[in-house]
Order: structure tokens, then C-alpha cells, then sequence
């Protein structure tokens, strides 16, 4: 695809956004959790991960190299894996304690989802012309 890797740069920084969203509701303790934010919690800053992946995957959707698009691949599922432990810590019950989830959650999963599609459609002219 000619701009898929503008759409991948735009879906990273709405990931960037999707942080500071709500992604859980604790209603025993009325607290709600956001991906930078988790107060009287263990979870800390999940969301951090995130920002400083897409960082690095903005950079490398930008470079017109071969090894980069590759090492984004990489980069990309590691974002998804941490997407995943996220969506698993902040669903599961925890000592009868029941979180409700909330459409950040949700976002965050779906984005990064959508971040690994666009790191597998790099602009092959720009690969090509670079032999």
C-alpha cells in the first residue's frame, strides 16, 4: 500500500492517546485506572510502554530501509504482546474484586492490532529503489 506507513504513524499516536483514556473501573475501591495513571494500585504506568514503543516504531515506519521495516515487525508484536498482559491484569478478578472494563481497554488492543497490519505493507517502491 502507497500510505501505509502514514496510517501506521497516525494509528501510533492514537495509541499514544488511547493511554490516558480509561481502560478499568474498580468499584469497590471507585477507582479508575487509565494506561499512566493507576492510583492505589500495583499496576503502575502500562501505558508508558506503549509511548516508548511508538516512538520507536514512528521512527521506523518513517526510514526506508529493509532491516528497519523488518525490526519494526518485531517491534510491533512485542507491542501487541504487551497490549495483551495489559487487557489480561486489568480484566482478570482479583480477590473478588471484579474490574469493569472500559473502551480504552478495548482501544488499546484494537490499535496495536491494527499497528502489526501496517507494519506487514511497507511501500515496496521505496524498497525497491534503494538497491
Amino acid at each position: 500500500m502507497k500510505h501505509s506507513q502514514l496510517y501506521g504513524c497516525i494509528v501510533v499516536l492514537l495509541l499514544c492517546g488511547v493511554c490516558y483514556l480509561p481502560w478499568s473501573y474498580i468499584g469497590d475501591k471507585n477507582l479508575v485506572i487509565t494506561g499512566m495513571s493507576a492510583p492505589g494500585t500495583l499496576y503502575g504506568k502500562p501505558g508508558l510502554m506503549h509511548i516508548l514503543l511508538g516512538a520507536v516504531m514512528i521512527l521506523f515506519f518513517l526510514i526506508p530501509r529493509v532491516w528497519v521495516k523488518r525490526a519494526n515487525v518485531f517491534i510491533a508484536a512485542i507491542n501487541l504482546a504487551w497490549s495483551i498482559r495489559n487487557y489480561i491484569l486489568l480484566a482478570t478478578c482479583f480477590m473478588g474484586e471484579c474490574p469493569e472494563k472500559r473502551y480504552g481497554l478495548y482501544l488499546e488492543l484494537l490499535f496495536c492490532i491494527g499497528i502489526l497490519i501496517f507494519t506487514f505493507l511497507p511501500d515496496l517502491n521505496t524498497l525497491k529503489s534503494e538497491d
